[in-house]
């Protein structure tokens, strides 16, 4: 095998543009040939006007003062756009700095230009309380903009809303340094939004930087929408002993347990995974209520900087069924397509399509064990995990190495196609190539 490789039809002289327009042509349907519902179609976008009363929160007690944590002033203007029967919180431009903030039903965020809403640096500013991380649920911190049980809710305008997360970072590779066992949860981290419970909601323009954990985490929710959004954490120069080191498990966006999201027109630069599917994980992960699949899931029109993968599955996944990943541009992502196996964790991925892909990466497709902290269990029925029914087509990526498959006793690998052609691995890590690589 060359060493770099074009991934790309022999015959094939279209452009991204016109790639895409033949896909836009396409009857909408999952890849299993259920029908896409019309909600997928559905961009407008929130309008601010729409969403009733504006509470500006300098209006409201809340101090033009980049130095002052004002959780509590900011909480009070929430907490009166709920009580009068809901309404915009509209931060004007300015820098104004917070904790743990606790969205309510009726109420909506909205980001000015020139507005930023920037995180505490102390960790006493994010409570503990019962919440969702890396595929449980346990106790851990509240996030910066936080959302439970919310219909309708949204964040829109085009400011920033900022982590600040450098000290975390730097907390968490001085741990990591000192034991390299150090996990996610053992450092003290927060992250940037984490909306649960929820349905109809909107997230565009904002720019979403900085996180000291995973930037967003929706959790048990449907009907999502991501429009138009900047996301951003460094990848390298944050901790000065080691230069390669970026801002740790800055994830974009991490979905768990949730149906029916759409993530379109979204850049991700961010040192970690970009779109991420989650829902639970260990050997009894399957029978725990807190858990549950991903399912139709439509990632569309995005870019990426530099991410570890463009789409994710895993490493806390059961389920995922009906994922769409189409007409993105990768510019330097290690993966476009990363299915992780836990060897602890009944898994299943299937009707998986990927088309329109555009740019560079490292590995187009990528499937290894992930053995990263897991923890085996002691269960005679466990299922057996399968990938299987997963398309690829209308690719033009450049890649270093187009297939990196390690298979594995614990899983099997089933169905995959590369425009129309089966790709087969076997025991041995060998595939046979589609006839327009050989």
């Amino acid at each position: 095998m060359k060493p770099t490789i074009l991934i790309t039809l022999a015959l094939l002289t279209l452009s991204m543009s016109a790639g895409a327009k033949k896909t836009k042509s396409v009857t909408p349907a999952w890849p299993d040939g259920t029908p896409m519902d019309s909600w997928f179609c559905e961009k407008t976008k929130v309008s601010m006007e729409d969403l009733g009363h504006q509470y500006v929160i300098t209006e409201h007690g809340v101090t033009a003062d980049s130095t002052m944590v004002q959780t509590a002033a900011i909480q009070r203007v929430i907490d009166k756009a709920a009580q009068e029967g809901g309404g915009v919180v509209v931060v004007p431009r300015g820098t104004f700095m917070t904790g743990a903030l606790f969205f309510k039903q009726g109420t909506h965020l909205y980001m000015s230009d020139g507005a930023r809403l920037k995180g505490s640096q102390r960790i006493i500013d994010y409570p503990v309380l019962t919440t969702r991380i890396e595929g449980e649920t346990c106790q851990y911190f509240a996030a910066l903009v936080n959302v439970d049980g919310v219909d309708g809710f949204s964040i829109s305008g085009h400011g920033t809303i900022d982590g600040n997360g450098l000290p975390y970072w730097q907390e968490f590779w001085i741990r990591r340094q000192w034991n390299p066992q150090c996990t996610n949860k053992d450092a003290q981290r927060p992250r940037l939004t984490y909306i649960s419970n929820s349905q109809n909601v909107t997230i565009q323009d904002v720019h979403l930087v900085n996180s000291p954990f995973w930037t967003n985490h929706v959790y048990k929710s449907h009907h999502v929408r991501y429009l138009d959004c900047y996301i951003f954490a460094p990848t390298e120069n944050i901790f000065p002993p080691e230069p390669k080191r970026g801002a740790p498990s800055s994830d974009a966006i991490d979905i768990d347990a949730c149906t029916d999201v759409m993530v379109d027109g979204c850049y991700m630069h961010v040192n970690d995974d970009a779109v991420v599917l989650k829902g639970g994980k260990g050997t009894w992960a399957d029978k725990d209520s807190t858990n549950g699949p991903c399912e139709r899931i439509l990632i569309q029109n995005c870019r990426y900087g530099k991410v570890h993968g463009c789409l994710t599955l895993g490493s806390e996944s059961l389920h995922d069924r009906n994922i769409i990943l189409r007409n993105c541009h990768s510019e330097q992502s290690s993966r476009v397509l990363w299915l992780k196996m836990r060897p602890d964790t009944p898994q299943h991925y299937e009707h998986i399509l990927v088309e329109g892909i555009t740019g560079h990466c490292g590995s187009f497709l990528f499937i290894h064990p992930w053995t990263q902290f897991y923890k085996p269990g002691d269960r005679k029925d466990m299922p057996l995990s399968r990938c299987n029914n997963i398309q690829m087509r209308n690719i033009s990526v450049e890649s270093k190495k187009q297939w990196d498959v390690v298979t594995s006793d614990k899983y099997q690998l089933l169905d995959f196609t590369f425009d129309g052609q089966p790709l087969k691995f076997d025991e041995n890590n060998e595939y046979h190539e589609p006839k327009e690589f050989l």
